[in-house]
């Protein structure tokens, strides 16, 4: 059976084709950064992708998700007689299960490595000693944080942190900093996507709460990072709490 023709929309699942698969790939994203060095052909963003650009491709499969990708642009791939496989991830037994369809289409055959290693990893992971909770902003001007359902929120929960949104009626609810600062929460967990936090962009905010600067790969992505992700995300945010 010849490998098919692929073309990801989503950037965890690049990384995850593109070490599993080898060969499969054939475009990415521009957002689509690792693996390293991943010489396939560009397609546009995951919000904007070159639709006309990719059904001249004409792959036997793309793979989306229903939070990355719009309808829209789904709906005009299949219209020009593509297949669309749309991944949907909100916890990380749900990010196996789909981790597992999609390697399935693209013609894995037999359970890569890295993918028992990550439920391996996630079967134990480390626990703060005691209960944390934190807010997780993901955007400012507006600041946006996690709200329920979301899959970073589950990896944070096994990780023994909670979230005061986590029953709020919105998955990335609009939030204003008084009201953020009045959930009294034990830290702010402060990724770098998809807005880019860093040490001067973000924890000036939230004066006097320990906060935690964490790779967006290792905390929303479902990939081959899922591996190493307890063991980066526990450190840093155990560090944090100091």
């Amino acid at each position: 059976m010849s490998t098919p023709r692929v073309v990801s929309l989503v950037p965890s699942l690049t990384e995850a084709v593109a070490v599993s698969a080898p060969g499969a790939l054939i475009a990415a994203t521009d957002w689509c950064t690792h693996p390293a060095g991943l010489d396939v052909a560009r397609v546009g963003g995951t919000k904007n992708p070159a639709v006309d650009r990719i059904a001249e491709l004409a792959p036997d499969l793309v793979i989306a998700n229903e939070e990355e990708n719009r309808p829209p642009d789904l709906d005009a791939l299949r219209t020009a007689g593509l297949d669309v496989l749309v991944t949907h991830v909100r916890t990380l037994p749900q990010a196996f299960a789909e981790l597992d369809r999609v390697l399935t289409g693209c013609g894995v055959r037999s359970r890569p490595g890295w993918l028992d290693a990550a439920e391996a990893a996630w079967e134990a992971p480390p626990l703060f000693p005691e209960p944390r909770t934190a807010v997780v902003p993901i955007w400012r001007r507006p600041w946006m944080v996690l709200g329920r359902d979301t899959f970073a929120g589950d990896l944070l929960a096994r990780l023994g942190v909670g979230n005061p949104y986590a029953d709020h009626s919105e998955r990335y609810p609009r939030v204003p900093l008084d009201e953020l600062r009045a959930a009294r929460p034990d830290l702010v967990v402060l990724p770098d996507e998809p807005y880019r936090f860093t040490a001067d962009d973000g924890p000036e905010a939230f004066p006097g709460l320990p906060g935690a600067l964490v790779s967006g790969r290792h905390l929303t992505w479902y990939g081959p990072s899922l591996a190493e992700a307890p063991q980066v995300l526990g450190r840093v945010l155990r560090a944090a709490r100091r």
